[in-house]
């Protein structure tokens, strides 16, 4: 029995497998438990391994690489279409067979194990800043119940937090102030261990080549240009910078019908994250314009009088996005205009 494509439905515990041969007939369905799946693909030996590409798919990834085996990830959203009627363990497999089958599908890139360790600073420091922010919104919206209300922004709300507690004027409970100083160094604590990550990746951003020539750009820092190489691999996989760009999200998305073009805005596919901080990157070279006249910066001046700011930064993000495919693809080094 040969067998053309094994489907997988990932999960934590138990795991089904569908096969098909090369006439799209299915000769395998059943269902195996963790320990047991490395061995149970060895033995069917397919061609290609096919799964999404959900918790734990690049690992296996990796794994069936090892053991010599082709595989293919499949974005979850590429699969559900394929799935038929009720959804189920056994339909969920063999409509990842049926999408891994069809020539113009498109396959999400293996992810090695460095990229994962990076992926994952990123992940666990925004969880960080997500918490640093809840517990500053939570002491400022608490405070303003006693009227004492403080600006926005991290620093500024700890530069003047600490002066409120200790002023005598504002007639806070011993309770209170209390309670205040601990939220306070709750947010100390949580900038700590933001602080700590800030370091390692900073430190991964020196060591790393592709890193340092991302650096270079407008708009790019340690943060960007390590979640870049995390986010995005191999940049060759890409034809151009254009679709790196549409990759991330930083292109309008189309409405087009019976030959008329409709552009609207940027929507919220792509990476999610990978936009985010290539978007705050930009904000933060248009206040530095200032006096410059090189052609990136005429440039920007005129989108900026022309479109505004919001889209001046888009625009800004997706140049940014094209000219940093073409320093991973190529290995070159920026080259200011």
């Amino acid at each position: 029995m040969t067998i053309a494509v094994l489907g997988i439905d990932l999960a934590k515990h138990v795991f089904q497998l569908h096969a098909i041969d090369a006439h799209g007939r299915a000769v395998v369905s059943k269902r195996v438990s963790r320990a047991k799946l490395a061995e149970a693909v060895v033995q069917l030996a397919p061609r290609l391994v096919a799964m999404e590409a959900c918790c734990g798919g690049h690992h296996w990834a990796r794994r069936f690489r090892e053991l010599g085996l082709e595989v293919r990830l499949i974005h979850a959203r590429f699969v559900r279409p394929f799935v038929k009627s009720a959804k189920n363990d056994a339909r969920d497999a063999e409509a990842i067979c049926e999408a891994a089958s069809r020539p113009s599908m498109r396959f999400v890139p293996i992810k090695s194990q460095e990229q994962q360790d990076i992926q994952a600073l990123h992940r666990a420091r925004e969880q960080l800043v997500r918490w640093r922010t809840a517990s500053i919104n939570q002491a400022r919206g608490l405070l303003a119940e006693y009227g004492i209300v403080l600006p926005q922004g991290a620093w500024r709300f700890r530069r003047a937090a600490v002066g409120a507690l200790d002023d005598p004027s504002s007639r806070l409970t011993a309770l209170a102030a209390e309670l205040f100083r601990d939220l306070l160094e709750q947010v100390r604590v949580l900038e700590g261990r933001i602080a700590t990550l800030d370091h390692r990746i900073v430190q991964i951003c020196r060591a790393s080549d592709v890193c340092r020539r991302l650096a270079a750009l407008p708009g790019v820092g340690p943060i960007v240009a390590t979640a870049l190489v995390a986010g995005v691999g191999d940049a060759r996989q890409f034809r151009c910078g254009r679709d790196l760009a549409a990759w991330i999200g930083l292109v309008p998305r189309q409405h087009s019908s019976g030959g008329r073009s409709k552009l609207l805005g940027i929507g919220a596919g792509g990476n999610r994250y990978l936009r985010k901080q290539l978007i705050q990157g930009a904000r933060a070279v248009l206040p530095r314009l200032g006096g410059k006249d090189d052609g990136r910066s005429r440039w920007l001046k005129a989108v900026l009088e022309r479109r505004g700011p919001n889209r001046a930064v888009v625009a800004l993000a997706n140049k940014t996005a094209r000219v940093a495919w073409v320093l991973m693809a190529r290995g070159e080094a920026y080259r200011a205009a």
